[in-house]
């Protein structure tokens, strides 16, 4: 009797967990590392094309030396986090690692803007399929975020709404950061070409 009894709380205490939402937290928080995981995979696509268009920017003489910095200087402060599956559970490494990421994103926009007041680099085909290759992998990268922030807004929901927000204290499901609007705007743009009648510097080709 006792047997069939333990049993039977057992089966009442699994209903309970599913019903407060337990198999949704484990469901969810796998769906958002998952989600993550494409974001890094991306990000790190990106970056593992900055060498390549800096050794061909350089080979254009006279380039601005300012904007190769920004972008060396950004990609080794970006490639400097690192980026586990733990950085989505700690807003404050989140936020910096987003930050970072932006200001990579800001200064290859500019050294693209910059490239296009070079006749010869524009005429580079190695430099135009880069400049391909990073269009494609910033476009990828939105994509990869929005999945991103769509779990973690599921996920979110489910942490703050009555009776899962019991749950989530009790196991310890804590509130993921997101992408925020502001950061959103600063990381998400892919870089901008202006074709408005560029004019070649003094000293240029």
């Amino acid at each position: 009797m006792k047997r069939w009894l333990l049993l039977l709380l057992t089966f009442a205490s699994l209903l309970s967990l599913g019903g407060c939402g337990y198999n949704d937290f484990q469901r969810l928080d796998e769906k958002t590392k998952a989600a993550w995981s494409e974001v890094l995979n991306q990000y790190q696509r990106r970056s593992d094309l900055v060498p390549n268009i800096v050794a061909t920017v350089k080979g254009e003489a006279n380039f601005e030396q300012e904007t190769l910095t920004r972008v060396i200087e950004a990609r080794s402060k970006a490639t400097s986090i690192q980026a586990t599956p733990d950085l989505i559970n700690n807003p404050e490494a989140f936020n910096k690692f987003q930050q970072a990421q932006g200001e990579l994103s800001g200064a290859l926009s500019r050294l693209m803007v910059v490239a296009e007041r070079y006749p010869d680099l524009k005429a580079n085909q190695a430099f135009r399929d880069l400049r391909v290759t990073l269009e494609g992998t910033e476009n990828r990268i939105t994509v990869a975020r929005n999945e991103y922030i769509s779990s973690v807004q599921a996920y979110n929901v489910l942490a703050r709404s009555f009776p899962s927000n019991i749950t989530a204290k009790v196991f310890g499901y804590a509130v993921k950061p997101n992408f925020t609007v502001q950061n959103e705007a600063q990381i998400s743009a892919p870089p901008k070409v202006d074709f408005s009648a560029p004019t070649a510097p003094a000293g240029a080709k």
